[in-house]
């Protein structure tokens, strides 16, 4: 509902006599300009085709490989007629960067060690603090101890989550070179 206080007093206009005596209606409406509104539509405007723009992006080769391809802006203007459905693959850098970094030769005496002794510890410490923790939970009798070991379970579970994987092991590895 509407106060009354809001109501436009502009728009209402008391009937003057003369209307009165012509019977005009009660409620008035607004003159009209004489032309109707047009109804509003969206149209549809095709893009011109854009330049490239030195995007990357993951596709299929004619093997159904995995392939990287890249949009380049300086061969997009002297390139031979290309279809646009097939994006022609990037070709090996010049400066010997290869998608796995640069590219050397590898010496026969070269040898390397990766450790993961340090994350095997660590996730070991964090294995016999879980275990310690349940029992504990389990001889517990105070409810707020109770809630507070839980708590400090289900943080080391998350942590255990986070660390107990390969991946966590491959990124925190040592690597040294032994000749």
């Amino acid at each position: 509902m509407m106060p009354i206080s809001g109501v436009n007093t502009g728009a209402v206009q008391p009937l003057t006599t003369a209307e009165k005596v012509l019977g005009a209606p009660k409620v008035q409406k607004p003159e009209e300009e004489g032309r109707p509104l047009k109804p509003v539509m969206d149209e549809y405007i095709p893009e011109e085709p854009q330049e490239p723009s030195g995007r990357y992006w993951m596709g299929k080769d004619e093997d159904g490989q995995p392939k990287i391809y890249f949009d380049d802006p300086e061969r997009a203007a002297d390139a031979p007629n290309q279809p646009e459905d097939a994006p022609e693959a990037e070709e090996p850098d010049p400066a010997g960067q290869g998608a796995k970094g640069p590219e050397r030769k590898k010496d026969k005496d070269e040898v390397w060690e990766a450790n993961t002794d340090k994350v095997d510890r660590e996730i070991e410490k964090l294995k016999k603090k879980k275990e310690e923790l349940e029992q504990r939970l389990n001889a517990e009798t105070d409810e707020a101890k109770i809630k507070d070991l839980e708590r400090q379970l289900a943080q080391v579970d998350r942590e255990l989550m986070q660390k107990d994987n390969d991946t966590y092991r491959r990124q925190h590895t040592t690597v040294r070179q032994l000749s």
